[in-house]
């Protein structure tokens, strides 16, 4: 895919090594895409602002939901992390009411003993898109409750898992959610994967086309002579008697002179 531009959603110029980064990521991500992934970019001149597809993973509270949102990346990216907003309604603890998502691994990587992460656990450059979405399908499963961006949605989690499946509102709310956005797919012709085993399925990588000549290039200026058609050792032999027998009845001898 060509990109005619590459500007990122700032005014800040773009480092060529982010336009490099980001380019070999999203062809990474289009040949071999993380399970329960899609990812696509909102404007094709534009490698810095993405739309990305979370399926719900099945056997989870999110089974058959279908979840966008929209990541951003920095100018200077990978120094800096990109951001993530949910586009579709998701209670969880580590989601903001607008939408943002709170993750570690996006967090700068400064030292804030009172955020309870360790620096290991922010964003470096060694990390990527593939990294990031595999972190969040984790969080999804299994949310951070000690810094929550959703302090309600936080406090119904801890009940509902220390309950033992006790007390059902925070599943509840989750499956709603995730039926609601089953429906969005399918007016979407999305198909969303119920089992593991669709869930798991990748598509087949696509070698790229061997190049080929115009058939008529060559027709249209002569004829294209086959092995059969080439003159060989033998014929050029099988010529020369031809033409010793011619000579040797004009003599009327029986032998050449």
């Amino acid at each position: 895919m060509s990109h005619t531009t590459a500007t990122p959603p700032s005014t800040a110029t773009p480092s060529s090594s982010a336009v490099r980064a980001l380019a070999l990521e999203y062809k990474s991500l289009q040949e071999e895409p993380v399970e329960g992934f899609r990812v696509k970019l909102l404007n094709e001149d534009n490698l810095f602002e993405w739309e990305v597809a979370i399926f719900g993973p099945p056997d989870t509270l999110y089974q058959g939901g279908y979840f966008k949102a929209h990541m951003k990346f920095p100018p200077d990216y990978p120094y800096s992390p990109p951001s993530i907003r949910f586009l579709t309604k998701v209670w969880h603890p580590n989601v903001y009411e607008n939408g943002d998502l709170c993750i570690s691994i996006l967090h700068p990587p400064v030292d804030d003993p009172q955020s309870g992460e360790l620096p290991c656990e922010r964003w470096n450059p060694t990390q990527n898109v593939r990294t990031i979405l595999l972190s969040v399908i984790s969080l999804l499963n299994e949310p951070n409750t000690y810094s929550p961006a959703n302090v309600d949605a936080s406090v119904m989690y801890r009940r509902w898992r220390d309950s033992q499946g006790k007390d059902n509102e925070y599943p509840n709310i989750i499956r709603k959610q995730a039926l609601a956005a089953n429906a969005e797919a399918k007016k979407e012709g999305i198909i969303v994967p119920m089992t593991l085993e669709d869930y798991c399925i990748k598509p087949t990588r696509k070698e790229p086309a061997e190049p080929t000549l115009d058939t008529n290039f060559y027709d249209d200026d002569f004829d294209l002579e086959t092995e059969d058609d080439l003159p060989t050792d033998d014929d050029d032999d099988d010529g020369e008697d031809d033409d010793d027998v011619d000579n040797a009845d004009d003599s009327g001898k029986g032998e050449t002179t």
